[in-house]
């Protein structure tokens, strides 16, 4: 006979934690990840083989599931079970973005394959100014305006991931953007570019 310690009578049981996170109690979602993070992680890093993006994969999923816990229903299946299809979409989602870097290293080599280094031209000298620039932008507009153009999200999943107002990432990107015009201007001396 396995003697029960304290601790684990008193856990909740799957079937009371899954009630307790759709009624949107907080404490159900440390009980969630107490209960079901080693699973999702383990999933994420066989999937992945990295651990710290199987880390990234795991607090993303409890992120999602806390913020679309009004789609889980407690008496249609288990929680466990609604984490684990979350977290295939999120390694789909991060392995989609490991083929976007793959692609972008590989095009960059080919093109560094193809031109002189020592030839910059016009493209390369604005990259490096935006990119600078870019950098003197207070966040979360630096962020918004990263993960806009260099991830390519869309305004609704840049607004999920940083949990702000649509209308705000979408502010932010307009005033980021014309914010880059105006000191590109002014670092260029260009009055055409508009």
């Amino acid at each position: 006979m396995i003697a029960v310690t304290s601790m684990e009578a008193d856990a909740p049981s799957s079937a009371e934690i899954s009630k307790a996170f759709a009624e949107g109690r907080a404490d159900s979602l440390a009980q969630a990840y107490q209960r079901w993070s080693n699973l999702v992680f383990t999933l994420a890093l066989r999937a992945l083989g990295n651990r710290a993006d199987a880390e990234d994969v795991t607090q993303q999923v409890f992120v999602s599931a806390w913020r679309g816990r009004a789609n889980f229903d407690p008496d249609s299946g288990q929680l466990g079970a609604w984490l684990t299809g979350i977290t295939r979409h999120r390694i789909a989602d991060r392995m989609t973005a490991r083929s976007r870097e793959l692609r972008n290293s590989e095009a960059a080599a080919r093109l560094a394959e193809q031109r002189p280094t020592t030839v910059l031209d016009d493209l390369t000298i604005d990259r490096v100014l935006i990119a600078d620039e870019l950098e003197q932008i207070d966040d979360p507009r630096r962020t918004i305006l990263k993960l806009a153009f260099y991830e390519d999200r869309t305004h609704p999943q840049i607004a999920e991931q940083l949990d702000l107002p649509l209308g705000t990432v979408k502010s932010h990107i307009r005033r980021g953007l014309l914010h880059l015009r105006d000191r590109l201007k002014e670092v260029t001396g260009d009055e055409t570019s508009r």
